[in-house]
């Protein structure tokens, strides 16, 4: 079992930048690969990147693509989701979730991020 918490969100103007941060309680963080996925209202949720256990292999959605970035901290317990470039579009509910055998199977309450024109 292991407990995610987010945070960092808020509203921001087209082209700021947030960080996004979810810290993990439980076990061992690092068994974990991380996903960090958002939900707007009407849409489905969409997983917008991911990282491995250690870190060297990361996936990024194309509506993201070289305005987001993705790490990790495994001394810390915590993943990251820097986000430049913001635009109205970005606006949703960001989650962060924890995948073992490939399976996403724990998930934070998220986080509301809003991005006005």
């Amino acid at each position: 079992q292991v407990q995610l918490v987010e945070s960092g969100g808020g509203l921001v103007q087209a082209g700021d930048s947030l960080r996004l941060s979810c810290a993990a309680s439980g076990r061992t963080f690092s068994s974990y690969a991380m996903g960090w996925f958002r939900q707007a209202p009407g849409k489905e949720r969409e997983l917008v990147a991911d990282i491995a256990r250690g870190g060297g292999i990361t996936y990024y959605a194309d509506s993201v693509k070289a305005r987001f970035s993705i790490s990790r901290d495994n001394a810390k317990n915590t993943v990251y989701l820097q986000m430049n470039s913001l635009k109205p579009e970005d606006t949703a509910v960001y989650s962060c979730a924890a995948a073992y055998r490939g399976e996403y199977k724990y998930w934070g309450q998220g986080t509301q991020v809003t991005v006005s024109s």
